[in-house]
């Protein structure tokens, strides 16, 4: 199967409209602005001298990929000569800085030429492999094939370089990415030395002679990927590599490395990730913990990471029709990966916590999560990858194999497809997140349509096969689901123990919070109740509904113990979606709370 090419289909209306417009008018100009000022795109000259302002980073060229990616993609679905310019001149300087023997990163070009490719850590292949995926974006949107025909010198040299003459410091890349980069191009190019070089680096990956001694649960390289039995490590680097696996697997035919990825899948859904799809809880290494270990306050969770997730689950779709990766990507797309972009387009956050108290940020020592967002990081991999994400949002919706589409993700949208070698026509209208109700119009030779019926489901009553329903549809015929959007009060297993004896609330796909600027302070005194009125209203400002539902919490008294008292204080709590949380300053934050 495959992904649905993103271009073929136009949101028309609703929820993601918002996004696909905020991306296109804000996000990627305030990135870009962000990155002139801090000297990311100068870098490419080629030109920084000691003294200078702005010394080039080891990862900047992979932040201004990224950007490239996403900007291509908006290009795409509609010309821009002002997006067309600036990569027209980023090309342009790099074809000219390239070395004659396909060499490019502005980092070690300019600062470090005599330490290429001799420390793993050191982010080159990385970049190479954002690059790449660059080139291949702007390629497919415009034609042009400037920047392409760059990377595809870097990649006759890598394959010089690590393949043939095996000369290079280190065997595989210390921070996974040009891996799928490469997969991506094979798909382009249909070169099969770009396959090989992606095989090359995965099968290399805990299975060379070279790194034996620096091997790491942090690097993903502890063992070959094919033994691999749960996330590890650094968990936007894993997410890659997994994504890459399963890539590789289904182009392969490779039954191990699909086996290894559903493992790793498995691990990761069902013991640790956050209720709202964020990954790598840890904030020392920003890595994968330990089964269930999922705290609230100091998790860590980068956006970059839930991002990785997707990319991984929609991978994994590709692999075989089961809507447990649909579920993964939505609770990723509606929860974690939002929360990393305010709702103004400009602003972000690296980490995505689930609880926040203002007062702990006077304890010396410990980390606590920022509470405000940022235009631009010192490390900076999050806005431009945010950027690429939105630019091309409808990817995953529809997965396709000859006459049969799976419909994995909901929004009001038009979509061209071909069926039975004809083109063909699937129109989908809903209101979701707000409402569950999804309808289908199609035009176009008979096919078979399967509608995902999302986990959280668990009213829909009609019969499914892997999570989705079936219809079968010729010309000018309809489809629809109902999906109930109840409210649910969401229980942590019990190994989890940062959330025993509380709650999430969740409607539909979106997880729902409390913050101190609506309900006061010490938000985890708060008791929701269970059996009160609730009250769902769409608010002007907010994309998706608030919630409002009767709570109690105690009276405030000078002492600092008492004997237990039934006393309670009555009021509404208001609760937003997580995706929306502090976009009206620093405050208190709780998505697990008490119920009874």
């Amino acid at each position: 199967m495959k992904n649905l090419y993103f271009a073929c289909t136009e949101i028309k209306d609703g929820f993601w409209k918002f996004y696909s417009e905020l991306v296109r008018n804000v996000t990627v100009h305030s990135v870009y602005e962000r990155f002139c000022e801090t000297g990311r795109f100068d870098a490419f000259r080629c030109d920084w001298r000691e003294g200078q302002p702005n010394k080039p980073h080891i990862f900047w060229d992979s932040d201004v990929a990224k950007w490239i990616e996403g900007a291509a993609c908006l290009i795409e679905k509609k010309r821009d000569a002002g997006l067309e310019e600036i990569i027209d001149h980023t090309a342009g300087l790099i074809e000219k800085n390239q070395r004659e023997d396909g060499y490019f990163n502005s980092y070690f070009l300019t600062v470090e030429p005599s330490a290429i490719f001799s420390r793993r850590s050191d982010h080159e292949l990385y970049c190479t492999g954002h690059l790449i995926e660059a080139a291949i974006a702007y390629h497919i949107a415009t034609g042009k094939d400037r920047l392409l025909n760059c990377m595809l010198k870097n990649v006759d040299y890598i394959y010089r370089i690590f393949v043939e003459e095996q000369s290079a410091g280190f065997v595989t890349p210390g921070h996974e990415e040009i891996e799928l980069a490469l997969l991506k191009l094979y798909e382009h190019t249909k070169d099969q030395k770009h396959l090989a070089l992606a095989r090359f680096f995965i099968n290399s990956r805990g299975n060379n002679e070279k790194e034996k001694n620096c091997r790491s649960v942090y690097a993903q390289d502890d063992i070959p990927v094919r033994e691999i039995r749960e996330a590890g490590g650094h968990a936007v680097r894993a997410g890659y590599l997994y994504a890459a696996m399963a890539m590789l697997a289904g182009i392969d035919g490779d039954a191990e490395l699909k086996a290894a990825c559903s493992r790793v899948f498995s691990d990761i859904v069902n013991s640790k990730m956050s209720i709202t799809g964020g990954v790598g809880s840890e904030h020392t290494g920003e890595a994968f913990s330990y089964q269930y270990d999922l705290p609230n306050t100091s998790v860590y969770n980068e956006t970059c990471a839930a991002i990785s997730l997707a990319l991984f689950a929609g991978e994994m779709q590709r692999l075989e029709a089961n809507a447990l990766y649909g579920d993964t990507i939505e609770r990723v797309y509606y929860n974690g990966f939002l929360s990393g972009l305010s709702l103004s387009g400009d602003k972000f956050f690296y980490t995505n916590p689930l609880e926040i108290d203002q007062k702990k940020y006077n304890r010396k020592g410990e980390y606590q999560p920022p509470s405000e967002r940022v235009k631009v990081f010192q490390c900076s991999c999050c806005p431009p990858n945010v950027v690429r994400m939105l630019a091309s949002l409808p990817r995953y919706m529809y997965t396709i194999e000859e006459d049969t589409v799976y419909c994995s993700q909901f929004a009001s949208a038009e979509t061209k497809l071909t069926i039975g070698g004809r083109e063909a026509r699937l129109i989908q209208k809903t209101n979701y997140p707000t409402d569950g109700k999804i309808e289908f119009q199609y035009y176009g030779e008979p096919m078979t349509l399967y509608v995902r019926i999302p986990g959280w489901c668990t009213e829909y009553k009609g019969e499914t096969e892997n999570g989705f329903v079936r219809f079968r549809l010729t010309n000018g015929e309809s489809a629809a689901v109902d999906l109930p959007m109840k409210l649910h009060f969401i229980e942590a297993n019990p190994n989890a123990q940062d959330n025993s004896g509380r709650f999430a609330v969740m409607r539909g796909p979106l997880v729902y919070c409390m913050e101190g600027i609506d309900n006061g302070e010490n938000l985890r005194d708060i008791t929701l109740l269970e059996s009160g009125r609730i009250e769902i209203r769409e608010e002007e400002g907010l994309p998706a509904p608030a919630i409002y539902i009767d709570a109690e919490r105690r009276e405030k008294t000078a002492e600092l113990y008492r004997l237990k008292s039934n006393s309670r204080i009555k009021f509404t709590a208001r609760l937003i979606p997580y995706f929306s949380i502090c976009n009206r300053g620093a405050t208190d934050l709780l998505v697990w709370t008490m119920v009874k």
